[in-house]
């Protein structure tokens, strides 16, 4: 098993979390209400709807993780899963992104921002890569 099949595992029974198919099409999606919290996109990769407030008020930690990948402008985090420490990491951002959600819901009608798997291949297209 996977460390991502792990993890969708575990969070799949959190009662605030539903599983569905992702607005971008790949993989597996997380949902929270009408929200997308998290698209598991390959057996090593997640991408976490953690919302540009959180990921201001966490940037820091964030950024010296080797387990986390950071875009510019984007309200998505990238989550690599190695080992159960970055499973781990991950449950501790899905409850922060959860608790970000509950606090500053987004309206109905906004449109959910790109994740970062699509994202990152537009950059990688347009020759912006290595961000």
């Amino acid at each position: 098993m996977t460390a991502a099949s792990r993890a969708l595992t575990r969070l799949a029974i959190w009662p605030d979390l539903a599983e569905g198919r992702p607005s971008c099409g790949t993989g597996r999606a997380l949902r929270s209400g009408g929200v997308e919290i998290a698209h598991f996109h390959s057996d090593r990769s997640v991408d976490l709807h953690l919302t540009a407030k959180a990921i201001r008020r966490f940037e820091k930690d964030l950024r010296h993780s080797s387990a986390i990948r950071l875009l510019p402008g984007s309200p998505w985090v990238t989550v690599h899963l190695e080992c159960e420490t970055d499973i781990d990491l991950l449950m501790t951002l899905v409850s922060a992104a959860l608790q970000a959600h509950q606090r500053h819901p987004v309206a109905d009608d906004a449109p959910l921002p790109v994740c970062n798997d699509h994202r990152e291949a537009a950059l990688a297209r347009d020759g912006i890569g290595g961000v």
